[in-house]
């Protein structure tokens, strides 16, 4: 109900996270973290180095949504060094972890209250549980995923060794799990959100919040969204690119993109690109996938819309809804407009689409 005017308003009102629950976030992952580097392993049968622990979710990228207490930590281990290995051994690590968690409750360090049935698999990918902290006025929800450090020693805006995804593409084509490992591409996720301008990230975080609403609306099956951050972030880069604009029009923008769901191909060239023969032949297989396709710009294996059209069906509808709504109106009750989005067809070869949505940024 909110009209258009006053969307910068509610943004920063009811969805930017406040000065006290950044802080409580920042406390907890300190706790967590800490916990990983100095005293998790310390026990363990055989050595186990921990190379580093990074934020990633939404707390990572600048894009929380005000009320959301949870954070996802990637433990990046020496001991695993391969893919191959990230997926046989890290159900004992996460074991381990979940141990050592146990094991400080009982001396009183924290509480830690787990979720039943996570570790139900025999190769859990992540371990989730809740954190109570003397320090912390509530709870905050915790997702710990052990990964391969494949970049090592990574430095901001620099483009990884292709070998790097020319290893990760053999060994998803191998094991037949393509998007199985971007928790390794954790810090280039990050970065690729984190150096938007401000107000990208608050147009991020009213998709999110609408997303959120449709999600209790529809239940599943939805997209995921991490999608609909990027599309958000296609939406902005191709239609305004000015750190100033009409967050109504963004936001329109986004859902008319959803709408045009069937023909989205959107990939990006700032961690990998087209150069290497063997990275730029994945490519063009990937970009010739059913639509909708959308990469994730930090794993080339990794199509985050998924592939499958009727979640996005079921969303693009919600979105039709949705365009008639005050927030898409001006005072006098004329619409706002979108940005004009164009079309890519210099690529189109590349696609069995006779009109694909198809686009590139670096």
């Amino acid at each position: 109900e909110t009209p258009a005017k006053y969307l910068d308003k509610f943004i920063e009102y009811r969805l930017l996270p406040d000065t006290n629950f950044r802080r409580q976030i920042k406390d907890a992952v300190h706790i967590i973290s800490t916990f990983l580097k100095e005293k998790c392993f310390q026990g363990a049968p055989h050595p186990v180095r921990v190379t580093k622990v990074i934020k990633g979710g939404s707390s990572g990228k600048g894009t929380s949504l005000r009320g959301r207490s949870d954070a996802d930590l990637v433990v990046f281990l020496s001991n695993l060094g391969s893919f191959q290995e990230q997926l046989d051994k890290r159900g004992e690590f996460i074991r381990e972890i979940k141990r050592q968690l146990e094991a400080c409750q009982r001396k009183e360090i924290f509480e830690v209250r787990f979720e039943v049935g996570s570790l139900q698999w025999e190769k859990p990918r992540a371990l989730s549980f809740w954190l109570k902290h003397p320090y912390l006025p509530e709870e905050v929800e915790f997702d710990v995923l052990p990964a391969f450090d494949v970049l090592g020693q990574w430095t901001n805006n620099g483009q990884p060794n292709p070998e790097v995804y020319i290893t990760l593409i053999r060994e998803c084509q191998m094991l037949e799990r393509e998007g199985e490992f971007s928790t390794c591409f954790t810090e280039l996720q990050r970065d690729f959100l984190r150096q938007r301008p401000t107000k990208v990230k608050s147009l991020i975080r009213l998709v999110k919040h609408w997303f959120q609403k449709c999600k209790k609306q529809l239940g599943k099956p939805l997209p995921q969204q991490y999608a609909l951050e990027l599309l958000t972030v296609y939406a902005w880069e191709e239609g305004s690119n000015e750190t100033e604009f009409s967050m109504a029009q963004g936001f329109q923008t986004v859902l008319k993109l959803v709408l045009n769901y069937h023909q989205l191909c959107i990939y990006w060239t700032k961690y990998y690109d087209f150069k290497n023969r063997i990275i730029g032949q994945y490519l063009q297989g990937q970009l010739a996938k059913p639509r909708p396709v959308i990469l994730d710009p930090a794993d080339p294996t990794g199509n985050v819309a998924g592939g499958d059209s009727y979640p996005w069906q079921r969303l693009a509808e919600e979105a039709r809804a949705w365009l008639s709504y005050p927030c898409f109106k001006k005072g006098d009750g004329s619409p706002v407009g979108s940005w004009d989005v164009p079309v890519r067809r210099s690529a189109s070869s590349l696609s069995p689409s006779p009109h694909p949505l198809y686009t590139a940024w670096g």
